[in-house]
């Protein structure tokens, strides 16, 4: 099992190309399945997680070929189809609910297992089981897996008035692809707002499907017959953008960001300004740029994970690592996963000083961490612990790095290429 060894007290200088974002590409190679026609994506990162997806599709019977240098995999869904995502590959992902969508409005049926994926907390499919209820589809769960239908006699999902219990990423993206081919107007209300969605709505928009109001929380559907193929470049991924922001921060430097999107981490951005971090964001020729100066200890700053256009979950642990070593005390609060705060632990390990009680963890600010071994939990501790290292005196090893493999693309390439010490051995 691959394991990274950091030693840290290194500042970071240079660029780093931002990938394509794993939560865009993954519904996106799902989309498909919509169409027989060819579907070419660009800027497809290359993670664990999209090489599972492909594995489900080519399962499927979808024929996909990578090609070019820049993240290209052309797919093709056409006749015969086998509607069916089997536990052994399920099982790694929970973003694999998402062909539910797609397979039953192109295809009438589908058999998916319950997904798996990180123990960060419960994410229940109940909000998709009844998104598909609405549109028509008849829905029962057996076997561990949830198998779909339509009526005797019908051809097409309904356009329906969907609002979900709570805001559900997967279930809006489930929601858009499905009602994309849905006979009549849908209507998603309390839609999540996230640009992975939006970015998934212009895809499908390409393909030739009716969407309005992608980005708000109100989506309007129109649905069509069909829709045919597309060429589409896959978002930059806001969370590796802000991951390496903080790293910056928490190590002191300047480093520029390629295709970093600021528009898509205000929140982020506005709290590092905050702690003392020198950010500006524009446009040159070789298209958008986020650039981070920092120097000295940052000032510990008090936050709260929300829905998008909130702070997001899925940084929380890595800003806390830089409240760990800023001047003051913080306080962390989850709202999101009731069990993202696993990295505490292992953070602990480094030296850090926090106190959990619920949902809420107070960090008490610290001049150094120092390197230990520690085991990363899920995708963003791992990401958390990496920055840790980077950060602490001596040698810190991270083990289980293959969650980190999951949602970043070569990171420890990255990082080297901005002078960290940082290795992967076996």
């Amino acid at each position: 099992m691959d394991k990274l060894r950091i030693t840290g007290g290194r500042t970071l200088q240079g660029e780093v190309l931002i990938s394509g974002a794993k939560n865009a590409a993954l519904p996106e190679l799902c989309a498909s399945l919509l169409t027989a026609d060819p579907v070419t994506l660009t800027n497809v990162p290359r993670l664990r997680d999209v090489a599972t997806m492909r594995q489900l599709l080519d399962n499927m019977g979808v024929q996909t070929q990578t090609h070019g240098d820049r993240g290209g995999i052309t797919l093709r869904a056409a006749d015969p189809i086998k509607a069916e995502a089997p536990y052994e590959l399920v099982k790694t992902m929970r973003a694999s609910v998402l062909v539910l969508g797609p397979l039953l409005a192109r295809f009438g049926h589908a058999r998916v297992s319950l997904p798996g994926g990180c123990a960060i907390g419960s994410r229940p499919v109940d909000q998709h089981i009844k998104g598909m209820q609405a549109m028509g589809a008849e829905i029962v769960v057996e076997h561990g897996y949830m198998v779909a239908k339509l009526p005797a006699g019908k051809t097409r999902l309904r356009g329906a008035r969907i609002a979900t219990d709570m805001v559900t990423v997967t279930g809006t993206e489930n929601f858009l692809m499905a009602a994309a081919l849905a006979e009549g107007e849908t209507l998603l209300e309390n839609a999540a707002q996230e640009p992975e969605i939006g970015d998934l709505a212009e895809m499908l928009i390409a393909m030739g499907a009716k969407i309005e109001g992608h980005g708000t929380s109100r989506i309007h559907i129109q649905g069509v017959e069909r829709l045919h193929g597309c060429n589409h470049q896959v978002v930059a991924d806001r969370i590796e953008a802000g991951t390496f922001l903080c790293a910056v921060a928490a190590t002191g430097g300047e480093v520029v960001l390629r295709h970093g999107r600021a528009d898509h981490l205000d929140a982020v951005i506005d709290k590092l300004l905050e702690a003392g971090a020198k950010i500006e964001a524009g446009k040159d020729a070789g298209g958008d740029f986020i650039r981070v100066r920092a120097s000295g200890r940052m000032k510990a700053q008090s936050f709260r994970t929300t829905e998008y256009p909130g702070f997001p979950t899925d940084m929380q642990a890595q800003f806390m690592v830089l409240n760990c070593i800023a001047e003051g005390t913080s306080k962390v609060t989850e709202t999101i996963f009731e069990n993202r705060f696993m990295h505490v632990n292992e953070l602990v390990r480094l030296g850090a000083r926090i106190q959990t009680d619920g949902k809420v963890a107070v960090v008490e600010g610290i001049s150094r961490l120092s390197g230990a071994a520690v085991m990363a939990t899920d995708l963003r501790a791992s990401a958390s612990l990496v920055i840790a290292g980077l950060v602490a005196e001596g040698e810190t090893i991270v083990d289980r790095i293959y969650h980190l493999d999951r949602g970043y693309d070569q990171m420890e390439e990255k990082l080297r290429g901005i002078g960290a010490d940082i290795e992967r051995i076996k």
